[in-house]
């Protein structure tokens, strides 16, 4: 079975029910980039496929980083003097800062306000913020509930450890006919987040699942990472894997109701960055970014040590939609259809490159005659050929070793599926041999 053909017969609601089921279930686990919360999000989709999960010393360094002390949380509050929770983190895992040293005591409102974030503008919504590499705690409230807050005295816990353990990410590997590899990459460290985590997540995890049911051309590798740190402790454990992976992706932000969005590689005119870009324009969205070295993870794939070929696939891109980064982006903003949608574009961008290959034409002087060969139309004249002639004519025409299928494509303008087929046909009448 070929890649294109997996989601054949596949109903896209059904398809887009596993998906947002996938995010459903891994929605209320507090993350972070260690602890508990990313091993059992490991262990859930570790249901879905097989997983290889490392566990990474804290104290461990990794270029010019070092894995942190493991944290983990087991409650967090902020009490009135009556007793009551104002602020609970067994309401909403974002109330509390992530990495947030454990505390315990009694402070005015005065001491307590400081470390309280919320958002002016977004009054009914609870931030997400974070404190990885430096000392610190905090609450993120709403805007209404710290308004709300009198002055006076609040009885102030987290309840979290902060000490040496591991840090904890989960690889999947789907073997191909050629040891060369794309690397698709997802993020596992924030809490409770649909779209600005899970969604990548889940559609990774569904990809490497249907991966498994064909016979690909290149092998697919998996990972499940923190952010920033998780890429950067894989890379550097992994350099020996390094120069075998040809093209990547890295998946975030794929269920919300937006357009597809792809941002190149570092080079920008790799095999995967022509795919990307035809398979959008294919599907009426052609946004198409320019590397920067901001963003998700395709910037340490895309560090200038390894400048792998490696995009990033979303929708609307981070930071340009409100409910980013907020309690807003919950289960209802992601979108079955859109995550179904999201993982059939996936598929098609690995089924081009798949297909794409460099030849070299076997019969280079002078055009050969194609009409002898049952080629070529059979009434001479016409003022245009037709497209599937036009297309072995340019594949002809350039294949010299240097240009692959999706090169040629771009060229020639016409389609990639009619380009592939055009190779087909001719490498089985001989006048085509796979370039080394």
């Amino acid at each position: 079975m070929k890649l294109e053909e997996l989601l054949a017969g596949v109903d896209e609601r059904t398809l887009g029910k596993e998906l947002f089921d996938c995010v459903a279930d891994l929605y209320p686990i507090c993350r972070s980039i260690t602890g508990e919360g990313v091993r059992e999000t490991l262990a859930r989709l570790a249901r879905l496929v097989p997983l290889s999960v490392h566990e990474v010393p804290s104290g461990t360094t990794a270029f010019d980083w070092t894995v942190p002390n493991e944290w983990n949380i087991r409650d967090a509050y902020v009490k009135d003097i009556h007793g009551q929770r104002v602020v609970d983190f067994q309401r909403s895992n974002l109330h509390v800062v992530s990495y947030s040293a454990p505390i315990c005591r009694r402070m005015p409102l005065s001491e307590l306000r400081p470390h309280l974030h919320a958002l002016p503008d977004r009054p009914d919504w609870i931030p997400y913020r974070t404190t990885y590499y430096t000392d610190g705690w905090g609450f993120c409230v709403s805007q209404r509930q710290l308004d709300a807050l009198p002055d006076g005295d609040y009885d102030v816990c987290i309840d979290a450890s902060l000490r040496p353990g591991s840090l904890t990410y989960g690889e999947a590997y789907v073997r191909g006919a050629s040891e060369e590899e794309v690397l698709i990459s997802c993020h596992v460290c924030h809490p409770s987040l649909a779209n600005d985590n899970l969604s990548g997540v889940a559609i990774a995890a569904h990809l490497a699942r249907r991966l498994r049911d064909v016979s690909p051309r290149y092998s697919y590798r998996f990972l499940f990472v923190p952010a920033t740190i998780g890429p950067i402790v894989w890379l550097a454990r992994n350099e020996s894997i390094v120069p075998v992976i040809r093209y990547g992706l890295v998946l975030a932000g794929l269920g919300d109701a937006g357009r597809l969005t792809y941002k190149k590689s570092r080079r920008g005119d790799t095999s995967i960055d022509r795919a990307a870009t035809r398979v959008l324009r294919r599907l009426g969205e052609p946004k198409v970014l320019e590397f920067s070295p901001d963003g998700y993870d395709e910037r340490q794939y895309g560090s200038p040590g390894f400048d792998l070929a490696v995009g990033r696939l979303s929708r609307t891109p981070y930071g340009d939609y409100p409910e980013y980064h907020t309690s807003a982006d919950n289960l209802e903003f992601v979108k079955p259809a859109q995550l179904a949608a999201s993982l059939a574009a996936c598929l098609e961008i690995f089924s081009a490159l798949e297909g794409d290959r460099r030849y070299v034409n076997t019969c280079p002087k002078g055009e050969p005659q194609l009409g002898k060969r049952g080629l070529y139309h059979a009434m001479g004249g016409s003022p245009q050929s037709p497209a599937s002639e036009r297309a072995m004519l340019w594949v002809l025409n350039l294949s010299d070793g240097r240009y692959g299928l999706l090169d040629i494509a771009e060229r020639s303008g016409l389609g990639f599926e009619d380009i592939e087929r055009a190779a087909t046909v001719l490498h089985a009448h001989g006048l085509l041999k796979v370039a080394p």
